[in-house]
């Protein structure tokens, strides 16, 4: 086998026990609990769930979704959440290898899915994943010097005022709140990652997706609270995988005099 194979089944068995601790930042960070303290518990019978019912994906699989002790059903999210933190995880590794610029890509996709879920879930992106990403940004920033530096904090400010201004104004316009904090401090730490670029076009894609996916249903269902944090992460997943081809695409063809 290829080094370059074992080394993303390597990163993505790696990746897969970030998803099992992501998991437990999904469900508590939102309620404002700690991510160390108690131990996961089975939410039927209380009890301590053991480390041999706790391996990402197989244990669930293992357990056919089901507390060992109670029978509880355990929820599918789970397995899923682990199962795309370690696809994420090694397919960095195996398109990029052990580099930086994989790690980098595995974090960046690690807290937008954090992000996702929290917001679908329960309405909100905790801080830990915003401003948390933020500082981890621009810590990956600093092996590149000032330049790369300074393009990690002009795109995290960038991505502030961008978000700001838009609220301000739907607030003005529509006389109440159109856009959550939460989603300024998210494209702070978007823009921290993919730059002042990055941003225009990941507001861009989020709201496009968002337009198209989410107003639909809304209008069907009557729902006004819109969880924008999934689109602009679906927007954010994008322009980090072909955003350079897209704003290239987008001088060449609809800029060109």
């Amino acid at each position: 086998m290829r080094i370059e194979t074992l080394t993303a089944l390597g990163m993505g068995v790696l990746g897969a026990m970030i998803g099992s601790f992501l998991n437990v930042c999904i469900y508590r960070w939102p309620r404002d609990e700690s991510v160390v303290r108690p131990r996961s518990r089975c939410p039927g019978c209380g009890q301590s769930i053991a480390w041999y019912d706790n391996l990402p994906v197989f244990s669930w699989l293992l357990l056919r979704g089901r507390c060992r002790r109670c029978g509880t059903g355990i929820s599918l999210q789970y397995p899923l959440v682990e199962l795309a933190t370690g696809l994420i995880w090694g397919l960095l590794a195996w398109r990029h290898g052990l580099t930086l610029a994989a790690l980098m890509g595995a974090v960046f996709f690690t807290l937008l899915l954090g992000i996702t879920m929290t917001d679908a879930r329960d309405y909100i992106i905790p801080d830990e994943f915003s401003i948390g990403g933020l500082v981890l940004g621009i810590l990956f920033s600093l092996p590149g010097g000032f330049p790369v530096i300074a393009h990690a904090l002009i795109g995290a400010a960038a991505g502030f005022c961008l978000l700001w201004v838009v609220g301000a104004l739907g607030t003005r316009i529509f006389k109440e709140d159109a856009m959550g904090g939460g989603d300024i401090k998210m494209m702070a730490m978007v823009g921290a990652f993919v730059g002042w670029q990055g941003v225009l076009l990941t507001v861009f894609l989020g709201a496009l997706l968002g337009t198209l996916i989410f107003v639909p249903i809304s209008v069907l269902n009557r729902k006004r609270l819109v969880p924008f944090g999934i689109f602009l992460s679906m927007g954010a997943a994008t322009t980090w995988v072909a955003g350079p081809t897209l704003i290239a695409w987008y001088r060449d063809f609809v800029l060109r005099p």
